[in-house]
C-alpha cells in the first residue's frame, strides 16, 4: 500500500481501511463509531473521539452510510474550523451554521447506493454494468 499521497492521519486511516479492511467484508457487515475526524457532520458518542456513524458493507464494497447529524451550531462551527485545517479540508458553510442556530430537531441521514446494491444482487463487478452510460458502451451492444 502506497501511503505517499496520504497527507494526514485522517487520510491514512481512510486509505488503510479501504485497502486492508473493506475488501475482506464479504458477509453483510456494519462498521460503527467512526473517528470524529472522518465524520465532520456526525454527532459524537459518549466517547468524544467517536461519532454516531455507521457504514454497511457486503461483497467487499460499501453499500451505504448513515449518521446522526449535529444540531448544535457552535459544535458544527468548531468541526468546520477543525476540518478546514486539514490539507483538503472544507472551509465550512456559514449559512448552514446560521440555520442551525435558529433551531433544528435531532436528525439523521441514511444513504444507500442503489447502483451498488444492484451490482451485488446481479453479481456484476463494475458500476458500468448496472448503470446506463450510452456514450461509454461499445456500439455493437
Amino acid at each position: 500500500m502506497d501511503t505517499s499521497a496520504d497527507k494526514d492521519w485522517t487520510q491514512l486511516v481512510d486509505h488503510a481501511f479501504g485497502h486492508f479492511v473493506e475488501p475482506s467484508l464479504i458477509e453483510p457487515t456494519i462498521v460503527q463509531d467512526y473517528p470524529v475526524e472522518l465524520s465532520p457532520f456526525a454527532r459524537t458518542t459518549d466517547d468524544e473521539a467517536l461519532t454516531e456513524r455507521f457504514e454497511y458493507f457486503a461483497a467487499g464494497m460499501e453499500l451505504g452510510n448513515a449518521y446522526s447529524e449535529i444540531n448544535d451550531p457552535d459544535e458544527q462551527q468548531r468541526r468546520f474550523d477543525e476540518q478546514s485545517e486539514h490539507v483538503e479540508g472544507v472551509r465550512g458553510d456559514p449559512d448552514y451554521v446560521e440555520a442551525l442556530s435558529y433551531g433544528m430537531p435531532p436528525t439523521g441521514g441514511l444513504g444507500l447506493g442503489i447502483d451498488r446494491l444492484v451490482m451485488l444482487l446481479s453479481g456484476r463487478e463494475t458500476i458500468r454494468d448496472v448503470i446506463l452510460f450510452p456514450s461509454l458502451r461499445p456500439e455493437n451492444r
